[in-house]
């Protein structure tokens, strides 16, 4: 199912989900809790995003060059991450991040041209 062109994409969606649970999630739940137990917390979220995003890259990487890898994870990161940090941490939308998306845009543009 995810070891064709684009099933890594998926792979990573969810790779980032976890990831940025465990980088920003100790912020609102645990900021009351020492900065050990959030790490040990981040720590074990991570081992599952480890274990998606390295068959993601390895998938991908049958398909892509490590640039264009590179790149498709960063267009993804910002896609979690924004909803992440409007509907969750309940920061407020900036239009920084439609500029962000469009910088990124330009960066697809140059990876994925040749």
């Amino acid at each position: 199912m995810f070891n064709n062109q684009y099933g890594f994409v998926v792979l990573l969606t969810l790779s980032n989900v976890f990831m940025t649970f465990a980088w920003y999630a100790h912020l609102k739940n645990l900021s009351a809790k020492p900065w050990w137990i959030a790490v040990l917390a981040s720590w074990a979220i991570a081992l599952f995003e480890y274990a998606l995003q390295v068959p993601a890259n390895r998938i991908g990487y049958q398909h892509f060059n490590l640039g264009q890898l590179k790149i498709a994870q960063e267009v993804i990161t910002l896609s979690v991450f924004v909803p992440f940090a409007v509907f969750y941490m309940g920061e407020p939308f900036k239009t920084d991040y439609i500029w962000a998306g469009i910088c990124l845009l330009g960066a697809v543009y140059f990876m994925f041209r040749s």
